[in-house]
């Protein structure tokens, strides 16, 4: 009689540092076929051009992606001025230039306007969906619509001058759903000279970094042993969440669907908080959030990533 295999599908988070030239579901694909499962999946996608950090869920962690809270970025791009394209980076169709770049003052100056919360208007050239349809898919087609301007929050920027003129390092940290692009397309609007995005890497996301990030190369080359030992465990996604551990009597009752009051367990946390939900001995396996009911608050879970 065939024996059935006992190895567990692998699951955890993969740091890979993407290279240039792919689409982030081109290093899904490949990470689906170096870990041997379907459930492969990321927390943000990188254009083709972008390189850096990119956070890969592998098997029962894909599930942990429409649950993440709402993270701080890093980037580090270069941004070039004279020049602007329907794209707002250097690989577009170039639809002005100009010769008259501001002073390194100016432009510096300039920069630091952008800081706190400001309006950006997404770029065509971007995976945000309208009506079911990406943005670059519509732009490709040579389709033009009308976009909502959306608030978001730059919270440092550093502008170094490069030897070009033309050309600044931008060192950026902000809120998930900042577009580079378009701030460097505004900064240029600001200065009156026009400004596309040259090159950009994200180095931080979700706190991890590229320090901590393989290259695809790095990761074809290891056996299968070493790449299991890669995958970070999921609860990391989590970090910043509350850790409420169950006895095992509570844990049963939480994972059969069971809402745990928190007079019964001694927590005392807000409504809508949401938890890491951990066994007795620390370990982590769902998600839960407070909610409020007739006899009280009690924890209710929202997702299992930890099968009994």
């Amino acid at each position: 009689m065939k024996q059935q295999s006992t190895i567990a599908e692998p699951s955890g988070v993969l740091l890979v540092n993407k290279h240039k030239g792919v689409t982030s579901h081109d290093i899904v694909n490949k990470v689906r076929r170096l870990y041997g499962t379907r459930r492969v999946g990321h927390t943000g996608t990188l254009d083709p051009m972008a390189t850096g950090v990119l956070v890969v869920l592998v098997g029962r962690a894909a599930k942990a992606a429409e649950y993440l809270v709402s993270d701080k970025k890093r980037y580090r791009a270069v941004m070039h001025l004279g020049l602007t394209t329907d794209s707002e980076d250097v690989t577009g169709n170039v639809l002005t230039e100009s010769r008259e770049i501001p002073s390194r003052d100016k432009v510096i100056s300039a920069c630091g306007a952008f800081v706190g919360n400001i309006s950006q208007v997404p770029p065509m050239y971007s995976a945000l969906k309208v009506q079911g349809q990406k943005l670059v898919d519509l732009a490709r087609k040579g389709i033009t619509v009308e976009r909502q301007a959306r608030e978001v929050t730059v919270y440092s920027l550093t502008c170094t001058p490069c030897d070009a003129e033309s050309d600044y390092i931008l060192d950026v940290e902000c809120s998930s759903g900042t577009y580079i692009r378009t701030l460097c397309a505004d900064i240029g609007a600001s200065l009156g000279c026009g400004a596309v995005m040259a090159e950009l890497e994200r180095t931080e996301t979700g706190g991890f970094s590229l320090q901590e990030s393989y290259t695809m190369e790095d990761l074809q080359s290891k056996e299968q042993t070493e790449l299991q030992s890669l995958l970070i465990p999921t609860e990391s996604l989590f970090s910043s969440l509350p850790k409420v551990c169950l006895p095992a009597f509570y844990e049963r009752l939480f994972r059969s669907g069971c809402e745990i009051y928190q007079k019964k367990i001694g927590t005392d946390l807000p409504v809508n908080t949401r938890v890491r939900v951990c066994r007795e001995d620390g370990r982590f396996f769902a998600l839960g959030e407070v909610r409020e009911y007739e006899e009280g608050s009690a924890i209710k879970s929202i997702k299992l990533f930890e099968l009994e």
